[in-house]
């Protein structure tokens, strides 16, 4: 009787066990397959902001590259006028340094030339050419040349004794004071530039101002 009890207890035991065995594989098997599960939503969620962080950030640049596309015209044309701008300086100060040491042109007759159009714009009948040190020791010569061309009869017009601070060219004062019409290189370039330089800007493309050119003052 007391070995049929003990096997009793031990065939107890023994299904307890495989019970607990079975419960714990069960357990096992679905812990793994929830945490296979969470692992599946994670990468399927960490895939959909990898995907969605990649689409913004094509949109992005899809937009800034948009922009560039727009604006590059654009800066491509200022960089370039900002560039012509550069060169039509240049030219300006060669042309200014030309003037300045009198080359590429009969600079003589250039004088003449520019004392009577300052006589020509202005009034009255007694004036006052101021020349540079150069030329005052051909002031006799200039005189002469001018008188001859200025063809207005009972006009009065000497020569300064005492040189203008100019490299060239002249300048033409009424004997009153009234009047000055500076027509040296450098002034006569000056005014001249805004239309010289409008010419050779839309020769080039570039935008181009307006500007007057009168010299009286």
């Amino acid at each position: 009787m007391q070995r049929s009890d003990t096997k009793s207890r031990l065939a107890l035991r023994d299904e307890i066990l495989a019970d607990a065995q079975r419960q714990a594989e069960r357990l096992t098997r679905k812990a793994e397959r929830e945490a296979q599960a969470m692992l599946d939503k994670a990468t399927a969620e960490s895939e959909e902001a990898r995907r969605s962080a990649l689409a913004a950030a094509q949109e992005r640049a899809a937009r800034s590259r948009g922009l560039m596309l727009a604006t590059l015209p654009v800066d491509i044309g200022r960089m370039r006028s900002a560039r012509l701008e550069e060169e039509l300086l240049k030219l300006r100060e060669r042309v200014r340094q030309a003037l300045r040491g009198r080359s590429g042109f009969a600079y003589e007759q250039a004088l003449v030339n520019l004392a009577t159009e300052a006589l020509a714009h202005m009034e009255g009948d007694d004036f006052v050419l101021e020349l540079s040190a150069e030329d005052l020791p051909t002031r006799a010569e200039t005189l002469r040349a001018v008188l001859n061309r200025v063809g207005r009869p009972g006009v009065a017009v000497t020569i300064g004794t005492e040189p203008a601070a100019i490299a060239g060219g002249v300048i033409v004062r009424d004997r009153a004071g009234r009047q000055v019409w500076d027509n040296s290189l450098e002034a006569r370039l000056d005014r001249l530039w805004p239309s010289l330089r409008n010419q050779l800007a839309a020769g080039l493309g570039l935008e181009t101002d307006t500007a007057d050119s009168g010299g009286q003052s």
